[in-house]
């Protein structure tokens, strides 16, 4: 069995995990993650609150931030905070606001005193992880794939105005969690890369939400094979499994790592002190992985790639049946199989999971040699000192000779802003995510398209199959010397961490537009369905749509009429017949991505509150907090189905929050009837409680 899961106290004792009663010593602090957490926590108690070493986002997310900071009266950055370019990189529309935003970034970076990365010369985690991750740091980024784990770093992904609160001097303040050790053993057989791993956790848990907002701590004797990319490959991929953040244990493989960046004063030995308490397990026979694939539409629709090639009709009839029950739109993807085989019309290698150098050297091993005739395969280093090396050694050379498009650093194909496949097109996909649409198709249009997830190796094995969904066989051979050359940086990077210049003017292209007015929450409040979500889980992408929408992001008005375009497409024009006191809901929102813009568009639509059986994610629910609505649970939505055009009418709902009630009286009316039901808004700290009742937080003083 690849993997088991523990869901019982355990105890860390002489390398190995017993039960907690057995334990000689026990201790919840430690853990790697706790003691990481307790020299950044200046509050006291279980709710901590925490500052950051430093941040990052990237040109989706930062313009909105700093934004909001400067309107709530920001004048510097108090902390390192890069600004990268990595999603807005190419202008598919628009004109030229996406340069517009490129071009406030860098005059922000010189003004508030931050760090500004130009487009295509690293994707956002690359970036962190060559010039920031080190031992004991914490980093938050605006980005759901926040993940620095190997390098001993406690990373977050979290909404803009999360980043707002540390740039205002306030703190990221979460309720202490609990910490699940992922216990790896074993080593990779051949032709099995990182990838594989994090889909077999993933699959193993998200469903189950046996991590979510848990702290994943890998630790065992699995982890020492691991060479430096590996372990990035599978840590950047835990986001998927619904965890707050990960942390590995530190070896000589993270300490040669650093010192090849350059910077081995931020090697730091990291363990979990004997007698460490953990909240369950993990445990992962990294031997026992095979070549894996996660089918449309999430990634924790896992398979092994043996298992789907063996059942390719039934499987892929129930990914067609998925999507006719949740999004109704009718495809066929058993034209995809030739004499019963899958096939692929398309792969991409790309961004902080897949475009990783040891990744794309094992595809050189596959492919050098062998053309590629009609399959279409590109490859995206993350970085540019990557892709300099790789050029260096030879990789990209081999791989363009046998047809592969080589490109620039660039988070495109994980959203949908690069290589969309045609219409009723299948692509194989070492990326992030594989949510619908996420690849940029618009069934509204006519159009639909697929995208599976699977391993660089088994890419490059399909690709030299042409196209027929082959799972890689051999082995990836010695692991090169990490080598890292940083003229592309310093040739090119803004560097002006700590020394502002507040004389600079900031540069705001004509889409830049500020937050309009935001009201505070009233006495007694009426909520107006006007959407009504009843899929299993409800991804950020549908509540916003990723790809071309991302140009607007600047622009808080004209990005809300994009406002659940896909998923809901009457939504936005409900919201403005209706004016304040709009909500959303749905069984469980908020799975993916990290960007506040699902919640703020709901928010400039007028929207005041969402309410759900659960929230699929911390973020999402801060984000919903942070931009002054009302994040309700209801258990009764298990089995009540509240329609578009329902209200709830709620009497003194100002009183109640100031007070820190939790349970809140409502007169829901559904089809003319009205009843008494009961809300909860559970766990609402002071400051979430003084955010709402402003409106959101810019209101806050």
């Amino acid at each position: 069995m690849m993997i088991k899961l523990k869901n019982t106290a355990l105890c860390y004792q002489d390398g190995a995990l017993l039960p907690a009663g057995e334990g000689a010593l026990l201790s919840r602090d430690g853990t790697m993650a706790w003691k990481i957490l307790s020299a950044h926590n200046i509050g006291r108690g279980d709710l901590l609150n925490i500052r950051f070493d430093a941040m990052a986002s990237h040109d989706i997310t930062y313009v909105g931030v700093v934004q909001t900071a400067r309107a709530s009266g920001m004048t510097s950055f108090p902390l390192p905070y890069v600004l990268t370019n990595c999603h807005n990189s190419l202008c598919a529309v628009g004109g030229t606001i996406n340069e517009d935003d490129h071009a406030f970034g860098l005059s922000a970076a010189v003004k508030y005193g931050g760090e500004y990365v130009p487009a295509h010369l690293a994707v956002i985690h690359q970036y962190m992880r060559e010039r920031y991750a080190g031992g004991g740091r914490m980093i938050l980024c605006s980005d759901s794939h926040t993940r620095y784990g190997p390098y001993g770093t406690l990373a977050v992904g979290e909404g803009g105005p999360e980043l707002v609160k540390q740039l205002l001097g306030k703190t990221w303040d979460i309720a202490r969690p609990e910490v699940v050790a992922v216990y790896l053993t074993g080593t990779p057989r051949p032709g099995v890369g990182p990838q594989d791993v994090a889909l077999a956790l993933i699959g193993a848990t998200f469903g189950n939400g046996f991590v979510k907002n848990k702290i994943l701590e890998f630790i065992g004797p699995g982890i020492a094979p691991l060479p430096m990319d590996f372990r990035n490959g599978i840590d950047v991929m835990t986001t998927e499994t619904a965890c707050l953040s990960s942390i590995w244990a530190t070896d000589g493989v993270v300490k040669d790592g650093l010192t090849a960046l350059g910077r081995p004063g931020d090697y730091r030995e990291m363990s979990p002190d004997e007698g460490a308490w953990y909240d369950g397990a993990v445990e992962i026979d990294l031997s026992a992985v095979e070549p894996m694939i996660a089918l449309p539409f999430h990634p924790s629709n896992v398979y092994t790639l043996r298992e789907f090639i063996q059942n390719a009709e039934d499987l892929l009839n129930e990914v067609s049946k998925s999507a006719k029950e949740q999004w109704g739109f009718d495809v066929n993807l058993t034209n995809k199989l030739i004499n019963g085989h899958p096939r692929a019309d398309q792969g991409i290698v790309a961004g902080c999971a897949g475009g990783l150098s040891m990744n794309i050297q094992a595809m050189r091993k596959t492919l050098k040699g062998k053309p590629l005739g009609h399959f279409p395969l590109s490859v995206y280093p993350a970085s540019q000192p990557m892709a300099l090396e790789l050029t260096r050694d030879g990789t990209l050379a081999d791989l363009m000779s046998a047809g592969v498009s080589i490109r620039s650093a660039f988070c495109g194909p994980c959203f949908g802003a690069g290589d969309v496949p045609a219409s009723g097109g299948f692509s194989v996909r070492h990326v992030t995510r594989n949510f619908i649409n996420r690849e940029g198709s618009r069934p509204g249009d006519g159009q639909s398209a697929f995208v599976a997830l699977m391993d660089a190796r088994s890419i490059a094995a399909t690709a030299a199959n042409n196209g027929l969904l082959t799972a890689a066989t051999e082995a990836d051979g010695e692991t090169p010397p990490q080598r890292f050359d940083a003229s592309p940086y310093t040739s090119r990077v803004y560097c002006g961490v700590g020394k502002p210049k507040p004389e600079t003017e900031l540069i705001m292209g004509p889409n830049i537009a500020d937050w309009p007015e935001m009201a505070p929450l009233p006495d007694d409040l009426t909520l107006t369905v006007a959407s009504a979500l009843y899929d299993p889980v409800t991804t950020t992408d549908e509540l916003i749509p990723s790809g071309e929408t991302s140009s607007y992001r600047s622009n808080p008005v004209k990005l809300a009429s994009f406002a659940l375009s896909r998923r809901d497409p009457g939504y936005v024009e409900r919201c403005k017949s209706l004016g304040y006191g709009s909500a959303v809901v749905a069984l469980c929102p908020g799975d993916g991505s990290a960007r506040e813009q699902a919640a703020s568009c709901q928010r400039v639509l007028g929207g005041i509150a969402n309410i759900a059986l659960e929230y699929a994610t911390k973020r999402y629910r801060s984000n919903l907090i942070n931009w002054g609505m009302l994040p309700f649970e209801w258990p009764e939505l298990e089995t009540e189905r509240p329609a578009i055009g329902d209200t709830f009418d709620i009497k003194g709902i100002r009183a109640a929050v100031e007070n820190g009630a939790e349970e809140i009286e409502a007169i829901w009316t559904h089809a003319g009837a009205p009843r008494e039901v009961t809300l909860r808004l559970p766990g609402l700290t002071e400051d979430e409680r003084k955010t709402v009742l402003a409106g959101c937080l810019m209101n806050v003083r």
